[in-house]
C-alpha cells in the first residue's frame, strides 16, 4: 500500500490496491509467478501506468459545450479536398511505378509500420537490404513530389517525373 499511496494518494490506492489483487489472483489460477513479490510490484506498477493514460483521455460524452475545449475545427474546403485527392492519386501513380520490391518494403515500413527486422524476414533480405530499399524508395518519392532528384538516380527519377506528369 505505501507503494501505492506514495504514487497515486491515499484514495486511488485503495482502488488500486483491489485491481492489483484480481490481477495478481487471475494470473495465479493460470500459473504461479516465479517471484511473487517482483510480479506484484509490477502489476502495481502497470496499473498505475494504465490509469495515468486513461486520465488524461477526456471522453466527448462529458463535455456538453464544445467551445468550453477552445479548439479550432480546422474544416478542409472544397479546393483542399480535391488538392488533396489529387495528391493522392499522384503518390499513388509513383508508388506502382516503383519497383516491385522497394515498394513492398516500403510499404511494409513507412504504411505498415513493421520493424526492419521483420520486413526482412518476411521478405528474405537482409536488413540492410532492407534500409536500402526504404531509402530508395525515398528518394523516389522525395523527387517525384518535389524535383530533389539525387545525382546518382537522376535518370530513374526523371523517368517518374516524366511519367507522372504525362498522367495528370
Amino acid at each position: 500500500m505505501s507503494f501505492l499511496t506514495r504514487r497515486a494518494g491515499a484514495a486511488l490506492a485503495e482502488d488500486l490496491r483491489h485491481d492489483v489483487y484480481i490481477r495478481v489472483l487471475e494470473f495465479a489460477e493460470v500459473q504461479r509467478p516465479s517471484a511473487p513479490k517482483a510480479f506484484l510490484f509490477t502489476t502495481a506498477r502497470n496499473l498505475l501506468i494504465d490509469r495515468a493514460r486513461r486520465d488524461r483521455i477526456v471522453a466527448i460524452d462529458l463535455v456538453e459545450d464544445l467551445d468550453v475545449l477552445n479548439v479550432l475545427v480546422d474544416v478542409a474546403s472544397p479546393e483542399r479536398q480535391v488538392s488533396g485527392r489529387q495528391q493522392l492519386q499522384k503518390l499513388s501513380r509513383i508508388l506502382e511505378r516503383m519497383p516491385e520490391k522497394s515498394r513492398k518494403v516500403f510499404w511494409m515500413r513507412r504504411v505498415d509500420g513493421l520493424p526492419q527486422r521483420e520486413v526482412a524476414t518476411a521478405l528474405g533480405l537482409s536488413e540492410a537490404a532492407v534500409e536500402k530499399h526504404v531509402h530508395r524508395g525515398l528518394r523516389l518519392l522525395s523527387s517525384a513530389l518535389y524535383g530533389e532528384a539525387s545525382s546518382q538516380d537522376a535518370q530513374g527519377q526523371r523517368k517518374i517525373d516524366v511519367e507522372s506528369q504525362d498522367g495528370e
